[in-house]
């Protein structure tokens, strides 16, 4: 009798042991699911949301300005469009080339570099208004050719969706 009752208190104590063990795995494997959800997206990637796509003055709206002063009206008609590392522009004179590429220069998305070697500050960026600052040395275009209408100085550039 006591070697029957020994017997079934080690087959309950196996049974209980394999309960445990399976509950410890399921456990363990259900915790090793990817339920963190989708993604947030990084600064980079909201940024872009907002600027792709086809930026001007708007009619007023905005301007280009050179240490303070509004010389707009020198660049009438001025776009500039952004895809994923490509950027065009209308009108951009000898500020810009009329096709190049770009790419971030920080991880906050707040300054970006063309490929004609300017570094671009944005100081506002939203779904309608994109305003950004950059240093021009003036006298020859983006593109390297001499002009006589370059103008040295500290640029504001304000457009419009």
């Amino acid at each position: 009798m006591n070697t029957l009752i020994l017997t079934q208190r080690k087959a309950r104590n196996i049974a209980l042991l394999l309960i445990l063990v399976a509950l410890f795995l399921m456990g363990f494997l259900t915790s090793c699911k990817d339920d963190d959800g989708p993604l947030t997206p990084s600064a980079r990637e909201l940024a872009f949301e907002k600027l792709s796509g086809d930026w001007d003055l708007g009619n007023g709206a905005g301007r280009i300005e050179v240490d303070g002063t509004d010389v707009s009206a020198n660049y009438p008609g001025f776009t500039l469009s952004f895809t994923d590392g490509g950027y065009t522009t209308t009108n951009g004179a000898d500020l810009f080339n009329a096709s190049g590429t770009w790419q971030w220069t920080d991880e906050d998305a707040k300054m970006l570099s063309l490929d004609d070697g300017k570094e671009v500050t944005i100081t506002l960026l939203n779904e309608n208004r994109f305003t950004f600052t950059f240093t021009h040395a003036g006298g020859s275009s983006a593109n390297g050719i001499n002009t006589s209408n370059g103008i040295e100085g500290s640029y504001t550039i304000s457009v419009v969706k």
